[in-house]
């Protein structure tokens, strides 16, 4: 699976991901955690072991396990406790979520952008995603969903560190035109941001459906059957959350959630649009537990 790039896209991303420093680097705790889940011969100690290692990651953990995000009866006081009501897929997830949190910082390049306003908008995605996650009868993770969400964008972190002044523009020239902003970041830069988020998801070890979804969330159709649900997840909350007007709105402004995407999902209208009215209080309730 390949993100679909000309040559000279494939070469503008390859020289971006070389010189983006600490954006390229998840934790060492992260990726030992990330390495642990994906291998069927680790146990629950396993993963305790590390985090337990890492007082920083326990807290954050205990922090968004006991939020009103999850809704877990009582206070669970332990991360082994943690671990053993949510599984290790999950807690691997909040750890990962909880890397992901610090790099949406810096200054803001443009009136229109800044790295807090995509973070809400990935938060935004993240929740929206879960919920449609929850709602659709395909078996599909809805913490891996999460994730997917805050990272469905990371390529622009990476256009920003690296083509600021170009960046800024693709932003200024999409808010006083009707231009696809991929289509404008490919004419500025020489790729969009899903060709850069893919790029560094490998380079990060990221399993393959989630490279799949931050390479794939505005086009799911080009992807193969078996990847093909979490990216129309990602692409449908994205959508909806652009529509929102939550957080950073232009990647998906304008995208439109058609019958076949939520056919796709087995999702009905209705479902659709409870998940709507219910996200601003959720979104809120996921920043909060996910703020530092």
């Amino acid at each position: 699976m390949t993100v679909e790039t000309t040559d000279n896209a494939k070469h503008v991303v390859d020289k971006a991901l070389a010189s983006i420093g600490d954006l390229a680097t998840l934790p060492e705790v992260t990726i030992r955690i990330i390495e642990i889940v994906e291998d069927p011969k680790s146990t629950a100690r396993d993963l305790h072991e590390v985090i337990k290692n890492d007082p920083a990651l326990s807290v954050k953990v205990l922090k968004v396990v006991n939020s009103a995000f999850y809704g877990l009866p009582g206070q669970v006081a332990s991360v082994d406790r943690a671990i053993i009501l949510l599984g290790l897929s999950a807690v691997k997830n909040i750890a990962i979520a909880a890397s992901i949190a610090r790099l949406f910082k810096g200054k803001r390049i443009s009136e229109h952008f800044s790295a807090a306003d995509l973070w809400r908008h990935s938060v935004a995605v993240a929740v929206a995603g879960r919920s449609l996650a929850k709602c659709s009868p395909h078996p599909v993770m809805t913490d891996e969903i999460f994730v997917a969400g805050l990272i469905h964008d990371i390529g622009s972190l990476v256009e920003r560190q690296t083509h600021p002044d170009e960046f800024a523009e693709v932003i200024d020239r999409c808010m006083t035109s009707d231009i696809n902003f991929l289509e404008c970041e490919r004419e500025l830069i020489g790729a969009d941001h899903q060709a850069f988020g893919a790029g560094l998801t490998v380079k990060w070890k990221f399993p393959r459906h989630l490279r799949a979804a931050v390479g794939f969330h505005h086009n799911p159709e080009s992807l193969s059957v078996e990847l093909q649900n979490m990216a129309t997840i990602i692409q449908v909350a994205d959508i909806m959350c652009c529509q929102e007007q939550i957080g950073f709105p232009l990647t998906a402004r304008d995208g439109e959630i058609t019958p076949a995407m939520l056919d796709t999902l087995g999702i009905s209208q209705e479902q659709l649009d409870e998940i709507r009215e219910a996200l601003p209080e959720q979104v809120e309730d996921a920043e909060v537990s996910l703020s530092s």
